[in-house]
């Protein structure tokens, strides 16, 4: 039952973000969800999260958190302490990505005029820690941050040429929407964060719009920790040579690869120079290897935890992100517990 079920939502994912994002921009054409994991012939819609709540409901949520971020100290969510405990069972703590590919409607200029078709993409990804957290590797001669900050922000690592990169932009910096996925057998465990992501390269520290907005949107979900009051040691560009570093030679080698994705015998896309498989790499300012590498940090409005372990009492619950607020707000979905900045529900599973 365990693993059915979280192949259904595997399968699923991709089509929920459509769903989602036809929510917010109109301008989308609804997508057939093709074949359902159900036993139906019938498919069925891509449907958001629980048919319980309306996306009127959720929509007010983010409002509200919103509204209540100007100015908050955040604290840590709820579902933090098991999301880690669990993904540290996970020999590789892998999970899959799920991102909207926009391209013009068949028949369209291509000119922005007539709406949009969104497929889904799914990829296998690398968990590389919570943003502010990175592991600690004797292995790693980058120098690290002070351990100042500390967030319930997944991160992972990305080259700029992958599509996946021109899927998140939205302003310059990010903002697109993804859906992440762990399977975590041991303690037989689904978890699906859902939310924004934004990308981390060379000129984070800059005054360009879209480095100042990721900077932005990250360090307001960022908490400082108890012994570490100040933060003016702390650099953005640190923290992304940090986790460049934190790769094996041969990794941080993959960023000198040709242009992913391009035709190996296609005269048109010919390898640069300094491009090439199998490289690695040693120097952490390695120009060519810098200026492709990227860290991608998830920024989560809802999480979704599947307990799968009783498979004769399977248990569900659905953690909404409400924002920092002056007072306590009453909960807004039903049976709903508003702990800290995050409601939670237990749902059907």
């Amino acid at each position: 039952m365990a693993r059915r079920a979280v192949t259904c939502n595997l399968l699923t994912t991709a089509h929920t973000l459509v769903a989602r994002q036809q929510i917010h921009k109109t301008r989308l054409r609804p997508l057939d969800p093709g074949s359902s994991c159900s036993s139906s012939s019938s498919p069925q819609p891509p449907t958001f999260i629980s048919r319980s709540f309306s996306t009127k409901t959720i929509a007010s949520l983010s409002t509200m958190a919103a509204a209540d971020n100007a100015s908050h100290v955040p604290t840590a969510a709820p579902w933090r302490d098991l999301f880690v405990k669990h993904l540290a069972t996970m020999p590789v703590a892998t999970f899959s990505l799920a991102t909207l590919h926009h391209t013009p409607a068949a028949g369209s200029s291509g000119d922005g005029s007539t709406a949009a078709e969104a497929a889904p993409r799914v990829r296998t990804c690398v968990f590389r820690g919570l943003f502010g957290s990175l592991p600690a590797n004797d292995r790693n001669p980058a120098q690290r941050n002070p351990a100042v900050f500390e967030s319930e922000l997944p991160v992972l690592t990305t080259d700029a040429r992958m599509d996946k990169v021109g899927e998140i932009l939205l302003d310059g910096s990010g903002g697109g929407q993804v859906e992440a996925v762990w399977w975590a057998e041991e303690p037989a465990t689904q978890w699906r964060v859902r939310g924004t992501a934004w990308l981390l390269g060379p000129d984070i520290d800059g005054d360009g719009d879209g480095a100042r907005a990721a900077r932005e949107v990250l360090r307001r979900r960022m908490r400082r920790r108890k012994d570490n009051a100040e933060d003016n040691e702390w650099s953005w560009s640190r923290e992304v040579t940090a986790h460049f570093g934190n790769l094996s030679p041969v990794m941080r080698g993959s960023f000198r690869n040709p242009p992913p994705g391009t035709p190996v015998a296609d005269p048109a896309t010919p390898v640069g120079p300094g491009l090439g498989l199998g490289q690695t790499v040693d120097d952490l300012d390695d120009p060519v290897a810098r200026a492709n590498f990227r860290v991608v940090v998830i920024v989560p409005t809802e999480v979704d935890q599947a307990d799968l372990s009783d498979p004769k009492r399977a248990r569900r619950w659905l953690y909404v992100y409400r924002g920092g607020a002056s007072h306590k707000p009453k909960p807004a979905l039903p049976g709903g517990e508003v702990i800290g900045e995050w409601e939670k529900v237990e749902v059907w599973p």
